[in-house]
């Protein structure tokens, strides 16, 4: 197991994310117990010493199973993480309601690592909102040893995340972003990391395979990849990438099968970051995947929308949407927004249209992109 270090501690450069538990049915609350503890044995006995659980995964159980797969090893052999619920903003008020049940739930007396859990367009007026006192009660924790290192995770944009920096950067040891070779450029994820090695801050990945989605490539793209390494496998191109990246620490894999985890610990046996001539094309095969409608945001479009939409950023929006096959983050995204400036706002006047350089048909985007969130 390759380890990293992050202060004083020495962190396995895998961790194990536990939003995606094994399960015995089709339920995401009905946790496959007996599995899990086996994967966790195995992955402390391989040197894994890492785990991430939160207060809403598998329907609110995560922390309770892992707790309790964990309470068998020794608490000093492992780090564990969870974080505070403001992706729900009726949680806002209840910080100290819901911290020291965390606590209860994972059978441990300090979180290792606890962080504010998903700051975006969403709740990051809240999350910096004095009123809740949330800092400031997670600061009285870290000053009684209940928490010992606090950071941030993020689905939100760059501009989010400069927000929440430019307030609290001092008091953050760590962040968690989305990061993989889809969303380098997809999502902006190259300028997300800039951003925090200007603030000095380790980065720590969620979603290194994109929900699955690299685990599997087309036969193309397989077969560019071999030319390179022929004894790579395509799961491990994805770990490789996260390899090559400056100022990743902490690799977090939601490993859902005894496999699963045995292949990824095989990868994370040994350190082979990307050539340059390896990254051009693992790049090139990622922008194809994620090609999209082709808006450049020159914003022409917005000079001429009498319902003065910011309809590049709904464009992204869409691409991911599509992408992604429904998922959470443009939703997300998109409540932060009034209705009258939503997609369902177009008007279909196609005025955008006429000044596009790109020759989008902006209105049936729109259109569309309305009709999917419906589904």
């Amino acid at each position: 197991m390759i380890y990293k270090a992050f202060q004083d501690l020495k962190l396995s450069a895998l961790g194990l994310g536990c939003m995606r538990l094994p399960l015995k049915s089709s339920s995401d609350a009905d946790i496959d117990v007996e599995a899990t503890q086996n994967m966790v044995d195995y992955a402390m006995a391989q040197g894994v010493n890492y785990y991430d659980t939160a207060w809403g995964y598998h329907d609110g159980h995560s922390e309770t199973v892992i707790g309790e797969a964990l309470k068998k090893h020794p608490r000093e052999s492992f780090y564990l993480a969870s974080k505070f619920p403001g992706y729900d903003l009726a949680n806002m008020p209840k910080v100290k309601e819901i911290f020291p049940r965390q606590l209860e739930k994972c059978q441990v007396e300090y979180f290792d690592f606890y962080l504010f859990h998903n700051v975006c367009e969403m709740n990051i007026d809240a999350y910096l909102d004095e009123k809740y006192g949330i800092m400031d009660y997670l600061r009285e924790q870290k000053r009684n040893g209940r928490i010992r290192h606090l950071g941030f995770s993020t689905h939100g944009s760059y501009n989010v995340m400069k927000r929440f920096l430019e307030a609290y950067g001092e008091e953050m040891e760590f962040c968690q972003i989305q990061l993989n070779y889809i969303d380098w450029h997809f999502q902006d994820a190259e300028a997300k990391v800039q951003l925090l090695r200007e603030y000095h801050l380790p980065v720590w990945v969620m979603e290194p395979l994109r929900g699955g989605r690299l685990a599997k490539l087309d036969g193309v793209a397989v077969s560019r990849l071999q030319a390179l390494r022929p004894d790579e496998t395509v799961p491990a191109w994805a770990f490789r990438f996260l390899q090559t990246v400056p100022g990743v620490t902490m690799v977090l894999s939601g490993m859902s099968s005894f496999d699963q985890l045995k292949d990824n610990i095989e990868t994370f046996s040994s350190e082979k970051p990307l050539s340059g001539e390896e990254m051009t094309e693992l790049l090139s095969i990622a922008d194809a995947m994620a090609k999209g409608v082709p808006c450049t945001a020159c914003h022409y479009c917005t000079s001429h929308c009498p319902q003065e939409l910011d309809i590049p950023s709904l464009i992204k929006l869409y691409n991911e949407h599509v992408f992604t096959g429904g998922g959470f983050i443009a939703p997300m995204a998109l409540s932060a927004l009034p209705e009258e400036k939503q997609p369902s706002a177009c008007i279909g006047c196609r005025s955008c249209e006429q000044v596009c350089p790109q020759q989008i048909k902006v209105s049936e985007i729109l259109a569309d992109f309305t009709e999917k969130l419906k589904a």
